[in-house]
């Protein structure tokens, strides 16, 4: 969970930075604050994490100016307090505790669930199939620039840093309901990267495909099902959406 003192990680960030300067292009600050399992079991607050963010943001750059900062990846959720706040009414609330001048590019978690990527937010909400929420698709991430774009703060660009699909057959997984089949899944990224190519340019930036998995997972890991590789190691056995990624055109 978040420290005490902002203070005492804003510091450890600087003197990160400063260590590496100009060897790492970008840090992330945090990951899915917005929800209470990765704020420390404690309900999500916008306004503390801004404040973590800012004084990061300060350590960094003071530190190697050249650095970008992201922030946070938030989830795409519905889930009200205490345990979440949607990632929609998150962004607002971060903009509304003055978080815009201490980030470089905004943080966003885009998996697709059930939904091919071309599928838009208004669609998913109309489908039984796609789970009948807005955030139910990869394209969600349309709402969250919007925000952006009322705020005042389109300049800047968008990092995706978890997107993918699962394949988790497990019926008693929570996540069996939008589990697609590993070839779904490679024609998917693939196409994931076509959209963004031809609809999000020039304020897309980087997409983080999830994942290459770490050695210990297991398939009783949810990780286990998002990864493009199996875990393996030292010996590396792909997945259909590792070989589809790698024979994309780039």
């Amino acid at each position: 969970g978040p420290p005490e003192d902002p203070q005492d990680l804003g510091d450890f960030c600087h003197i990160l930075a400063q260590r590496y300067r100009g060897r790492v292009q970008a840090y992330q600050v945090w990951n899915e604050p917005n929800l209470a399992r990765e704020w420390g079991g404690y309900p999500p607050d916008a306004q503390e994490y801004v404040e973590l963010l800012r004084v990061c943001y300060i350590g960094i750059k003071t530190a190697d100016p050249q650095a970008l900062v992201i922030s946070a990846g938030l989830a795409p959720t519905g889930t009200g307090l205490p345990a979440a706040i949607p990632d929609t009414d998150y962004l607002i609330e971060m903009y509304e505790a003055g978080a815009a001048p201490y980030f470089d590019a905004l943080g966003l978690n885009a998996p697709g669930y059930k939904a091919p990527p071309e599928v838009s937010p208004s669609e998913a909400a109309a489908s039984e199939r796609y789970g009948r929420q807005r955030f139910f698709c990869f394209r969600h991430v349309e709402d969250m620039r919007q925000i952006m774009v009322d705020q005042g703060d389109a300049d800047k660009q968008v990092v995706i840093l978890e997107m993918g699909w699962t394949t988790d057959p497990r019926p008693e997984s929570p996540y069996h309901w939008h589990a697609v089949t590993p070839e779904e899944k490679a024609d998917y990224l693939t196409r994931a990267f076509a959209y963004a190519e031809e609809e999000w340019a020039p304020w897309m930036g980087l997409i983080n495909v999830l994942s290459i998995p770490d050695p210990e997972w297991t398939e009783e890991d949810e990780q286990y099902w998002w990864a493009v590789t199996e875990p393996t190691w030292p010996e590396t056995v792909v997945r259909p959406g590792y070989e589809a990624l790698q024979e994309m055109k780039k």
